[in-house]
């Protein structure tokens, strides 16, 4: 396997990992703030943020669609497979940060 790939896998997982702790920590800040209970709301926030985090970790969506089409059309099946595995990176990152917030707080982020 190419070590860049390896390398990206690994940013991935800590940019997906970072934007659900990140967000999550901050948002239940301004819910404290607000006079909301702040446990209540890293669960709302981290399971909102899902989607998000691996978005900002893929880099956005207009890169992974033209990998995709580099791969389908163009046989590269290499920037395929590159892609998925990001993909798959970034979603372990949100999974480890959810399960971190479960352990934290003692119930299942769903």
């Amino acid at each position: 396997m190419d070590d860049r790939l390896i390398i990206s896998m690994t940013q991935c997982f800590f940019i997906a990992f970072g934007v659900i702790v990140g967000g999550t920590i901050i948002g239940s800040i301004g819910s404290y703030i607000t006079g909301e209970a702040p446990l209540t709301a890293m669960f709302r926030i981290a399971k909102g943020l899902r989607i998000w985090a691996i978005v900002a970790a893929i880099g956005g969506t207009f890169d992974a669609i033209s990998n995709f089409e580099k791969g389908i059309f163009d046989g590269s099946t290499f920037d395929l497979f590159k892609q998925v595995m990001i993909i798959v990176a970034a979603m372990g990152g949100v999974k480890a940060a959810l399960l971190l917030f479960e352990w934290l707080l003692g119930e299942e982020v769903t």
